[in-house]
């Protein structure tokens, strides 16, 4: 069946001919993650982005948010957490598609198979289990939930298998992506094979945060890559079953999430030897602990003391300032915190540049800005965060000397 493709970029309109249908079942695909209303011509429907990007299909339409920034950098920014190794470039040609669900199923496809080239990765797995002949060790407070049965036996043992955390979390990707309309038959065909390889792994639902419970050592190390690119699939990929005549699916990422995973990530790795990066820690406004609030970043220094505190925005305003809101968020962080200043990360892919510094009246506060621009290529926005993470030191520096 042939779909009718729609393209637009994020904080963007575009205004098409599209039946009535067609708009209830994005909505029903996409939720609240984009605007959908009718146009201004009769037949025709107006679609706004916001700070989703992605891709929707749908019975009759396939819709593709694509974002400001290049899909290049996209990628480095989705690299967060993630070996270094594991977006060369050779592995995953970026500019060749730019449908982004698809493009991201291929490389999972491939970096699954290179993570599966040895076989399943098998351990050791705790069993506790009632058996007529003793297995392991004996459970006794398994045995005592059962007074007087003498068999079977409460047993505890260790079952060396392939149905592991890693295993289940990559089955339940492979399979997410094969009930997805408007994967590549190539890509299709992989993630088939692959599936058999997974014949001794339970088919469970999994909790899409399981990744980020998953500890890796020299033993699992080569499962890393898929495995985080299987977390993206899990976190972001929604399917809604039968939206008008058929399936639809949703691949969406929030750009405001993303640019703050990456911006903490970076920054972890370029402050190790000077600062901790805390992300998100519950501070109070109020007296006795009131009035809860959640910084993006926190930056504690050896002593365990905190030394400074950054919010992370993803989207400028037009005019290139920052919001006032955003002002008022900083000042109440720094206020709470007693800390003489604080700074706003904001992405830049386009507009002017914020206010550097505004002096709070009355309270002496510095609130800061610091622009990170996303337009150059992935090396100059690497860069950019290295020299962020600079300033912050240069910063905090300036604060203890005054």
């Amino acid at each position: 069946m042939s779909r009718q493709r729609i393209v637009v970029r994020e904080y963007e309109t575009t205004v098409v001919a599209a039946p009535a249908r067609a708009a209830r079942d994005l909505v029903a695909a996409a939720g609240n993650r984009i605007a959908v209303a009718f146009g201004p011509e009769a037949g025709t429907i107006a679609v706004t982005a916001g700070h989703h990007v992605g891709t929707i299909v749908t019975p009759d339409i396939e819709l593709l948010i694509r974002p400001k920034v290049s899909l290049e950098n996209l990628f480095t920014m989705l690299s967060a957490g993630m070996p270094a190794e594991a977006w060369r470039r050779e592995v995953f040609a970026y500019g060749t598609d730019r449908n982004l669900l698809p493009a991201l199923a291929a490389f999972f496809a491939r970096t699954l198979q290179r993570a599966l080239a040895t076989g399943l990765r098998r351990d050791y797995r705790p069993e506790h289990e009632r058996l007529v002949a003793l297995r392991g060790r004996l459970d006794m407070a398994g045995q005592f939930r059962h007074p007087g049965l003498v068999s079977p036996l409460a047993c505890s043992f260790d079952e060396y298998t392939a149905d592991i955390d890693e295993n289940r979390y990559l089955r339940a990707a492979v399979r997410h992506l094969l009930r997805v309309p408007g994967i590549r038959a190539e890509t299709r065909k992989v993630l088939q094979f692959e599936l058999a390889r997974f014949e001794e792994v339970a088919d469970v639902q999994v909790d899409p945060l399981l990744a980020d419970r998953i500890h890796f050592t020299r033993l699992n190390q080569h499962y890393e890559p898929a495995v985080r690119l299987a977390s993206l699939v899990l976190r972001n990929l929604t399917l809604v079953d039968r939206v008008g005549a058929a399936d639809a699916a949703s691949f969406l990422l929030d750009m405001n999430d993303l640019f703050q995973r990456w911006v903490t990530d970076r920054l972890r790795v370029a402050l190790r030897t000077h600062l901790v990066v805390k992300p998100e820690p519950t501070v109070h406004l109020g007296i006795g602990r009131r009035v809860p609030m959640a910084p993006d970043l926190t930056f504690v220094n050896d002593t365990g003391t905190t030394v400074y505190v950054a919010d992370v925005k993803y989207k400028l305003t037009s005019s290139g300032m920052g919001r006032s809101d955003d002002y008022y968020q900083l000042l109440a962080y720094t206020t709470a915190m007693n800390l003489p200043e604080g700074l706003l990360i904001y992405s830049q892919a386009d507009g002017d540049t914020p206010e550097r510094e505004v002096v709070v009246r009355h309270a002496g506060k510095r609130l800061w800005t610091y622009a990170v621009p996303l337009a150059g290529s992935p090396a100059d926005v690497e860069r950019a965060v290295v020299d962020l993470a600079a300033w912050i030191l240069q910063r905090r520096h300036a604060v203890t000397a005054a």
